[in-house]
């Protein structure tokens, strides 16, 4: 199982209806199934996440931000990882909106190297 505890991501993709984007810095934490992230940047002051962790790795979470609009957004999001070459941690996600127009999107967030 891959561990998320003090792993730090940005967003490489997102489908243009997201708040998050390139500038986005999310920090994960974990605790046995548990993970959870504080996350700011870009169009986002902050937010926060939680999700679990299945047998298989994907990640169920639950996710809340306040974005640069003073909108607070909440939404669901299922996230596959993936082990790159370099060690790394890629991080495919299908999430939609609980919030506003309840559209769905894709995202693509990779894991950052200590000097990033």
């Amino acid at each position: 199982m891959i561990n998320f505890d003090n792993k730090r991501f940005r967003s490489v993709s997102t489908t243009t209806n997201g708040d998050v984007t390139g500038e986005t810095i999310f920090e994960y934490q974990q605790a046995g199934d548990v993970v959870s992230a504080t996350y700011a940047g870009g169009a986002i002051e902050f937010g926060h996440l939680i999700g679990l962790i299945d047998s298989e790795g994907i990640l169920d979470i639950r996710y809340h931000h306040l974005n640069t609009f003073g909108m607070l957004m909440t939404g669901i999001c299922r996230t596959t990882p993936e082990m790159l070459s370099d060690g790394r941690i890629r991080l495919h996600e299908t999430w939609k909106w609980t919030s506003g127009d309840e559209s769905e999107g894709v995202s693509v967030l990779e894991e950052l190297i200590s000097e990033d």
